[in-house]
């Protein structure tokens, strides 16, 4: 199955979690051994083959130990700025999301400060 943005969360798990076990297999680990290597509990390694939550601390330990950790850059690129915003930047890099400007319609009518 292609993992895509319609898929629902559940399907996404399950996807995964059949690839990892098939990635374990391959490596002809048992569940016990590959927890070993990774540091976790064989249950951690049960809920992630069966598709249940784990902490994303021990699903980078289960790609270490599986040799995976090189896949986990195409999970979600770094993010490169456009020529526009390097320019913008010029060596400083944004730390927060600017806030929502509100529209001058909310803020009530355009006055002059000296006609009050």
């Amino acid at each position: 199955m292609k993992i895509e943005n319609l898929n629902t969360d559940s399907a996404i798990l399950t996807e995964l979690a059949k690839r990892l076990t098939r990635a374990r297999l391959d490596r002809n680990f048992t569940q016990e051994e590959l927890a070993a290597a990774a540091g976790t509990s064989k249950r951690t390694i049960e809920r992630l083959e069966v598709g249940h939550s784990v902490q994303l601390s021990n699903l980078v330990r289960v790609f270490r130990a599986l040799n995976l950790t090189q896949n986990i850059d195409q999970l979600i690129p770094p993010v490169t700025p456009s020529p526009i915003q390097q320019l913008k930047l010029q060596g400083k890099e944004r730390r927060r999301a600017s806030a929502h400007r509100t529209s001058s319609k909310e803020s009530g009518p355009w006055a002059w400060a000296d006609d009050k």
